[in-house]
């Protein structure tokens, strides 16, 4: 088993990545792999799952050190704040993505509509 310490600090390493991909100012939602969403949401509730861990743990753990217990805080906290800063750039990046879909539809709409002129047009210069 992996240290609370060093789960959270992976954690947040990811999410800090995931955060950076995810910025506003990134307008085209291309960039975004499929898969993405689902590990940052594995990284979560592996984050989840650690400090439901840590909560039921009473008291310090045995063997720890003053410094992982400020070092354990800190991550808490940046994990915290990594949290929040994900919960502002959502709802934005939830419109890019409804924009980005809205607009391959209209593509394969056109796609469609291209396809069918097309052949009637083979059957016109058949005649």
């Amino acid at each position: 088993m992996s240290s609370p310490l060093l789960t959270l600090r992976e954690v947040n390493e990811k999410v800090r990545h995931a955060l950076q991909r995810y910025r506003p100012e990134l307008q085209h939602c291309s960039v975004i792999a499929p898969g993405e969403f689902s590990s940052l949401l594995a990284e979560l509730l592996r984050a989840r799952n650690c400090l439901c861990e840590l909560k039921a743990t009473p008291g310090p753990l045995p063997g720890q050190a003053h410094e992982i217990r400020d070092a354990l805080a800190e991550e808490m906290r940046e994990y915290r704040s990594n949290l929040e800063k994900l919960r502002q750039i959502l709802p934005s990046l939830q419109l890019r993505l409804l924009a980005e879909r809205n607009r391959m539809q209209q593509a394969q709409s056109h796609v469609v509509a291209a396809t069918a002129w097309a052949g009637a047009s083979k059957k016109t210069l058949r005649k």
